[in-house]
Parts: structure tokens; C-alpha cells; sequence
């Protein structure tokens, strides 16, 4: 599959074993959308300086049940943890009250995280069950999420009746998402967890603006997914704005993304471009403001001095 081209680790997930000693992920009931094999795995291998009990805390702390707020305001808290690493307070062997911080996600290296693809993956809400297309896991958390539709179908299908529903029934697996892809394996839309309809946008190129564009469920894949592209994504171009009808959070279109990389890039050779970064054009409503702060995160994280 393309995953695998793209180095994620595959699996068909319709007869997991969930619960005891033999469970395939270490899930103890269906309810549970983190696999705890992969997160406590990919924590120890980020904080070896740390006590398996730090390890531990973080988890629970990642875990932890999120109902009683609304979705995305669960989304913006689990973000923040991903973003700064999870606080966890503990006592040496002194006694002593300690502050430790637990790395959630190795943000400049992305193949030292863990990239795991399932398909047909159940989760059960609190009455009803359900089975996602495909999810994909980075160390664990369920990051990604993509519902196919027939070929014939409308993907707009895919958002009114799909996606809506899995956000009422199982709303825990979006305390933790990323990134949505709808698609009918021709045409391919990706957006954020709070976007409306109209607000799904088309991936048209991976690398460059000059570059034909194709409209793809491949192009989308390989232009949001491949490990680099995916984690640059989910640190620098997510964002969360109190809009007019509550908080929504934000993520990059496709020309948002190439052209804040290039502006990114001009910025490290400031110096052989005498202190110019070129021009980024926008159309009017193809959000300027936004580019600018997805701009400002990624130089405040990514460039230093």
C-alpha cells in the first residue's frame, strides 16, 4: 500500500484482541483509542533518562478522560501536550519533589517516532460501536484519521454522514486528532476536526508551487502523510482561534503550507538573499493572516537566534 511506501507499519485491525494478557495493542477494552504498547514503547525510547513511573504518569495524563469538555477544547489541551511534552510531577529516591517533563513526540527527528497504520480499527462510545476505514497512529495516539467512500460515492457523504456521526459516537478518538482525510479513492479532501464542508480543501501538489497540480487521493497522501511532511504539519500548522461561533481549530491548506516552507527556507539564507524573503501571494480570503501565523510558529520553534 502507499503507507507502507511511505515507511508506516500496516495492519488490518477487524480481529484485534483487546483486553488480558494476549491483547494485540495492549488495549484493555474497546473504549481505549491510544495503544498503550506503542505509546509507553516510544516514551521510553524519547526519555531514557527517565523512571518508568515518569513514563507512566504521562500516560495516564494522556489518557485520561476528557468527556466533560467540548471536543475541540479536549483537542487543544491533548495539542499542547503533544507540542511542550506532558508536565509530571514526582519524588527521587530522596523524597524530593521533582518536575519532570516526559517528550510526547520527536519533533526534528520524524523517523524516530513510530507511524502505524490500521485499518478497519473498532471503538466503542458509550452506547454505540463503531468501525473507523483508517487510522493512523503516530507513537501511539490516533493522529490521523480517513474514511473512504465507494468511488461512486460523494465524499461530501463521507463529512455529513460519516464523520459527523463518529464525532457524536465516539468522540474520544478526536481528542487527539490532527489531521482528517475524506476521499472516494478519485477525488480527496483533507481538513481539521472543527472545519466545516466547505471548509475540506483539495491537495494538489507535494512540493512546489509550480509543479502540476493533480487533484488525488495519492498526491493528498504523499503531500500530507510522508513522516516529515505529516509532523511539520501537526507542529507548525495547526492552529486555534476564537472565532464568532466558539473556538475552532486550523490547519494549513496546501498553498499555505509549500509557500510558509518557502518563506521558512528563504529566512535560513537570509544572508546570500541580502535580507529579502520574496513575495507570497494570497487571493483575497485564502487566509494571509493565518499564513502569517503559521509563519511566526514555525520560526519561533524551527529557527534559532
Amino acid at each position: 500500500t502507499l503507507f507502507e511506501e511511505l515507511s508506516y507499519s500496516v495492519a488490518n485491525c477487524f480481529h484485534e484482541k483487546v483486553g488480558g494478557d494476549d491483547s494485540t495493542f495492549g488495549r484493555e477494552t474497546t473504549q481505549e483509542v491510544i495503544l498503550p504498547n506503542k505509546l509507553e514503547a516510544a516514551l521510553e525510547k524519547l526519555n531514557p533518562e527517565l523512571d518508568k513511573k515518569v513514563i507512566q504518569l504521562a500516560i495516564e495524563e494522556l489518557a485520561r478522560d476528557r468527556g466533560a469538555m467540548s471536543l475541540v477544547q479536549a483537542n487543544r489541551e491533548v495539542y499542547k501536550l503533544l507540542k511542550e511534552g506532558v508536565k509530571v510531577e514526582s519524588q527521587n529516591d530522596d523524597g524530593e519533589e521533582t518536575d519532570e517533563t516526559v517528550r510526547v513526540i520527536d519533533w526534528n527527528e520524524p523517523e524516530n517516532n513510530d507511524f502505524f497504520l490500521a485499518s478497519q480499527f473498532w471503538v466503542s462510545g458509550s452506547i454505540y460501536k463503531r468501525r473507523a476505514d483508517l487510522i493512523g497512529f503516530v507513537n501511539g495516539l490516533p493522529l490521523l484519521f480517513i474514511e473512504l467512500k465507494k468511488s461512486h460515492g460523494k465524499i461530501e457523504h463521507a463529512f455529513k454522514h460519516n464523520l459527523k456521526d463518529y464525532k457524536q459516537t465516539i468522540p474520544q478518538l478526536f481528542w487527539y486528532n490532527a489531521l482528517i482525510i475524506l476521499s472516494n479513492g478519485c477525488e480527496a479532501k483533507v481538513g481539521s476536526m472543527t472545519a466545516p464542508w466547505e471548509h475540506f480543501s483539495d491537495w494538489k501538489r507535494i512540493n512546489s508551487e509550480g509543479e502540476q497540480g493533480v487533484i488525488s487521493l495519492e498526491t493528498l497522501i504523499r503531500g500530507t502523510c510522508e513522516k516529515n511532511r505529516f509532523i511539520d504539519l501537526v507542529e507548525n500548522f495547526s492552529l486555534f482561534e476564537e472565532a464568532r461561533g466558539g473556538l475552532i481549530k486550523v490547519t494549513a491548506k496546501n498553498h499555505q503550507f509549500l509557500g510558509v516552507n518557502n518563506a521558512t527556507k528563504a529566512l535560513e539564507e537570509i544572508k546570500e538573499n541580502q535580507g529579502r524573503l520574496g513575495v507570497f501571494w494570497h487571493t483575497q480570503g485564502s487566509g494571509k493572516s493565518f499564513s502569517m501565523a503559521f509563519f511566526s510558529q514555525k520560526v519561533l520553534r524551527k529557527v534559532p537566534g
